[in-house]
């Protein structure tokens, strides 16, 4: 991975995308496997964010990495290649920032900056092209429901046959579920229902969480807490979150 040397300059506003307030993903970066000095365990770690429209679509990604030698640099080709390069990807493992933290300390970095710090570093702004929705399934939502959306998150790197064990038992999938899903679930939030799927797409190269929201009023609160949470869970297993697409 090319190291971009950090500035001190803020990276460009998106005025049409927002950040929450505690959003950062974590990931650690495995040394290379012709390292012929290689670190032990871990070579560094990667941050990032994703920007989004209010209705929770992917509109950005942020990115910077960290290695001891190199301190902090950002680059949009390396939010790129995480996703794209086989190699890179192999790479690069999800984490938790509480893990993340142990690692840095270990490499000789200290504390782990807080958030505000770690967006400092985030200087080079990788765009997500976005459409207006495409519309799926009916135009109005069921009787008794204010409004009805699907959303696509898709996913990079692959799932052990283990790990889809796991994520069936969380998710409580039927045991005599069938079709092209390899997980699914479902959970009522606030009087608002979420449906999710887990699939294969790309011919199988990507993984695909589909998500059918029904509203129960026109607040939608609900929607980016509940997007966030399953993508968390499908990081814990390995996945690496590509983009989140709304279809209606």
């Amino acid at each position: 991975m090319a190291a971009n040397p950090v500035h001190t300059a803020p990276s460009p506003a998106v005025t049409t995308a927002h950040r929450s307030p505690s959003s950062l993903d974590y990931y650690l970066v495995l040394p290379r496997p012709d390292d012929p000095d290689p670190p032990s365990g871990v070579a560094g770690l990667v941050v990032e964010e994703f920007t989004r429209e209010h209705d929770h679509v992917s509109t950005g990604l942020d990115s910077a990495g960290w290695t001891p030698t190199a301190g902090w640099w950002s680059s949009a080709a390396l939010s790129r290649s995480i996703r794209t390069d086989p190699d890179t990807s192999a790479r690069v493992v999800p984490t938790s920032r509480v893990e993340a933290e142990g690692h840095y300390r270990r490499l000789g970095g200290g504390q782990l900056p807080d958030d505000t710090e770690l967006r400092s570093y985030f200087l080079v702004h990788q765009p997500i092209p976005t459409a207006a929705p495409l519309r799926l399934g009916p135009a109005q939502p069921p009787a008794g429901w204010h409004e009805r959306r699907v959303y696509r998150v898709l996913f990079a790197k692959d799932l052990r046959p283990d790990q889809v064990t796991s994520l069936r038992a969380s998710w409580r999938t039927p045991v005599d579920a069938t079709g092209a899903s390899a997980a699914s679930g479902h959970l009522e939030k606030g009087g608002d229902r979420f449906d999710w799927e887990l699939r294969r797409v790309a011919h199988t190269r990507a993984w695909a969480l589909d998500v059918t929201v029904l509203l129960v009023a026109a607040a939608d609160g609900a929607v980016g807490s509940t997007l966030s949470d399953l993508t968390t869970v499908l990081r814990q297993h390995g996945l690496i979150p590509v983009t989140t697409e709304r279809f209606s």
